[in-house]
């Protein structure tokens, strides 16, 4: 018999994992949902419903629940606020969860987690917040960004970097853009599947699905409890790749026969689209920094069935002297802020700070001077980003074509959420002069 698990116990230990202890959203959630694979389709949708909201909605729930509790949330012990973020969350945003349930619940982990003497206060506040809900006043007219951060949940300092890259209508649209759940949007592959067939056995498997109008080969799905058990996946007929991402294969423009280089190419998508583009012939080498990284790189290699694409463990910042030269296309997806991403990302904006920004953009411009020298004459860099802060993006082109003088700009474009589909996405094509 399945060892039962408390759903909002789990909750709570994923979001201090995330909150308390630094790891990503993503990987806190997908771990726990793997280890739990026997709970029903209910549940593991409440769990991630909770832990995502939670985090999209955090300044927002922090300025509700401060406006009830005479110590404000950034004075309380961990799990009491965590415990107390995630019941407003249910309070504000779950019609399912009657009240009294959200309120008792919190007031049981609480005590379950050493706090029985904050029993009195937890249930006090949620209590109070529930009869309230209605007469909950917001910030409005005083102080735009002030106002807006509790609105859209986002750090005043994005936004006041945005405001001075975007106007106010932009920046709202992105923000509106990332509080909207979203499906996950798949990269299926053609050769090997037709469309209609690959609908017909998602349907089969009891997936919700859209097209999406602006890339044929690409699908929205929803409404699966696990990707990993869908029998579809399984058998490699798609790949988990936003529309953006899916741009930087496009703009690379593979002939049969390349050889291509990605520096830095975790989880493995624009790698598996060039081989796939490449049509069994050519190669790909997919590397990445760490042991880790390069495990999911084979994971989806190994479930692609592709022959022309190889994982290789390599730091991106070190000259590897034997593929000087050698690479008909290099790309370079690099580490960066990830702000294009918090749609599907929602703990980045707490993560990242501006100090940390500068970090990667020297980091870019390192890896990027390093990678330019893999290129060979009359051959592409394509460099990309998943953010929407203009010095990663346009500056940090205009430095490298500055730099490196043998490379010509083709073309660049940044896309932003809320304007066009899909994630927040930042490409730069070079092409390296002939010899």
């Amino acid at each position: 018999m399945a060892q039962s698990v408390n759903t909002r116990d789990l909750i709570l230990e994923i979001l201090l994992q995330i909150t308390r202890d630094g790891e990503y959203s993503h990987i806190a959630l997908k771990n726990a949902l793997d280890q739990y694979q026997y709970l029903e389709k209910q549940e593991r949708a409440f769990i991630t419903r909770v832990v995502n909201g939670t985090l999209e909605r955090m300044i927002e729930l922090d300025y509700i629940i401060n406006q009830f509790s005479k110590v404000k949330v950034n004075k309380m012990k961990p799990v009491i606020r965590t415990i107390l973020r995630s019941a407003v969350y249910q309070l504000k945003y779950m019609d399912s969860v009657p009240p009294s349930a959200a309120c008792n619940e919190a007031v049981r982990l609480a005590a379950k987690r050493g706090f029985g003497n904050l029993k009195g206060f937890v249930n006090g506040i949620l209590r109070n917040i529930s009869r309230n809900l209605k007469d909950l006043t917001f910030p409005s007219g005083k102080d735009k960004i002030s106002d807006l951060s509790v609105r859209y949940s986002l750090p005043e300092w994005i936004l006041k970097q945005w405001m001075s890259e975007y106007d106010e209508e932009t920046v709202c649209a992105m923000a509106e853009d990332f509080l909207k759940e979203k499906p996950v949007t798949v990269r299926f592959w053609p050769d090997r599947i037709s469309k209609e067939e690959l609908l017909l056995l998602l349907k089969k498997e009891n997936v919700r699905v859209s097209e999406e109008p602006s890339v044929p080969y690409a699908l929205n799905l929803s409404g699966f409890d696990y990707l990993m058990k869908l029998k579809s996946f399984q058998m490699g007929y798609y790949q988990v790749q936003d529309i953006s991402s899916m741009q930087a294969a496009e703009w690379a423009s593979p002939k049969e026969g390349d050889y291509i280089i990605d520096v830095c190419a975790a989880p493995g998508g624009k790698a598996l689209h060039l081989a796939q583009l490449l049509k069994g012939t050519g190669h790909v080498e997919a590397r990445d920094l760490t042991e880790y990284k390069i495990g999911l790189i084979k994971e989806n290699i190994l479930r692609s069935g592709l022959t022309n694409i190889e994982a290789v463990q390599m730091d991106a910042r070190i000259r590897d002297e034997a593929s000087v030269g050698k690479a008909d296309i290099v790309i370079a997806d690099l580490p960066c802020s990830g702000l294009g991403v918090l749609g599907r990302k929602p703990d980045l904006k707490y993560k990242m700070t501006p100090k940390i920004q500068k970090e990667l953009v020297k980091l870019q411009r390192e890896i990027l001077s390093v990678a330019a020298e893999y290129v060979k004459p009359g051959g592409t860099l394509v460099y990309s980003t998943c953010t929407i802060h203009r010095e990663e993006n346009e500056a940090n082109a205009e430095w490298f074509a500055r730099e490196h003088p043998q490379f010509h700009l083709l073309r660049d474009g940044q896309r932003l959420p809320g304007r066009e589909p899909g994630d927040g996405f930042y490409l730069a094509k070079f092409a390296r002069q002939e010899s």
